[in-house]
Parts: C-alpha cells; structure tokens; sequence
C-alpha cells in the first residue's frame, strides 16, 4: 500500500492530482484495508502466499546439496554447521536439506521453473539423467538422491 500512497502524494505535488482526488484516493485505500481486515479477523484464519522453503532429511547432506545445485541451479544461502543444515535456494532459502535420519520423510514439495514446457524439462532432465514421470498424486515430478518427490510446475 506505501508504493500507492507515494504515487498519490508525488502526483499530487507535481498537480497531477488535485487535493479533491489526493483525499478520495487516501480514503479509498483506508477503506480498502479496513475491510481487508475485517475480512481476515471473521475468518480467523491466515493467507498463505506460496511455499516459504521444505524441509527435507537426508542421508548425504553434500549429495543432496550437489543435486539441488546441479538440476535446478540453486546455491547455498546459509548453512549451520553443528546442527548440519545447509539452506539453498537463489536469492532466499527455497530448500533446507538436514543431515538426520530417517531421510526422505517429505511427501513432497514442487518448485516452479521458468517458462515451464514440459517437453523442454523433460530434455533438461534428461540430460541429467532423470526421467520424469507423471501421476495423480505427484503431478509431473522427479526423485531426488533420497526418493523425495520433486514435482516441476
């Protein structure tokens, strides 16, 4: 909402916008996020907005790693060594993969790719030497080192 209210307030000073509509805009915008909350607290419920990161045991924490940073370019973000965590992910943690039994515990988890074309990933897969498969459950998707499930969306 603050991108919004500079936008009204620069335009305003420049006479883009007359005081008239600077004070409609600021209002409108309250109201809006009056209602949006009001809406939120009768549900009592939250929003989720995507996946933050999994969370994935492993037996080989360095196998793991290799593979993530291999078929889908990830790169380590942060790592806790005494606990063995190694986070990847691009700009933010996407996957953390632990060092502790049993491993291969997630159900599974997908991760989006650019202009996803499966007979393009399919290639790319191939060319690492997976074959992707497809069914109900895990829609398009792939197993890493451990047997988790990969979906590719």
């Amino acid at each position: 909402m603050e991108p919004i209210i500079h936008d009204l307030v620069r335009r305003f000073e420049r006479g883009a916008v007359t005081r008239r509509q600077l004070v409609q805009g600021l209002s409108a915008l309250v109201g809006a996020a009056g209602a949006s909350h009001a809406a939120a607290a009768q549900t009592g419920s939250l929003r989720g907005t995507g996946i933050d990161h999994v969370s994935i045991l492993v037996n080989d924490l360095q196998r793991s790693a290799t593979f993530y940073e291999r078929v889908f370019g990830m790169t380590p973000v942060s790592e806790d060594k005494p606990n063995q965590i190694l986070r990847l992910g691009m700009k933010r943690t996407i996957v953390s993969l632990r060092h502790e039994g049993p491993s291969g515990v997630t159900d599974h988890f997908a991760i989006s790719v650019e202009n996803f074309n499966r007979d393009t990933v399919t290639d790319a897969l191939k060319q690492h030497g997976l074959t992707p498969q497809q069914n109900v459950q895990f829609g398009f998707h792939i197993k890493d080192p451990d047997g988790v499930v990969v979906q590719i969306v």
